[in-house]
């Protein structure tokens, strides 16, 4: 299984995303198991991800199934940091200034 794991996601990504020449797939392994890391190109994010994230749920699990077939815990990481950021949810200032101790 050496490193075939790290391939089969690539080739899943690449499939997907408009710009395969940055898909790129780092493989770690420690004491938790396999940690397949996906970087990408920042445009391509959201078609990975899918809507709701269903696209990532469903490669997760196709990754699971073969972690399970060699007897491994394989986790997926996108690594998207641009993305990260620019798609992160503040809370608003309505939020943070309610009074909890009325409820």
């Amino acid at each position: 299984m050496q490193g075939s794991d790290a391939v089969l996601l690539e080739t899943i990504i690449k499939a997907i995303v408009e710009n395969s020449q940055s898909v790129k797939v780092n493989r770690k392994v420690d004491e938790m198991g396999v940690l397949l890391i996906v970087a990408m190109d920042e445009k391509d994010a959201g078609a990975v991800i899918g809507k709701d994230g269903s696209t990532i749920q469903s490669i997760r699990k196709i990754m699971k199934i073969v972690g399970m077939k060699n007897n491994a815990r394989i986790n997926v990481k996108l690594d998207v940091p641009k993305w990260s950021k620019k798609h992160h949810v503040e809370p608003s200032l309505k939020d943070q200034n309610e009074d909890t101790t009325k409820l």
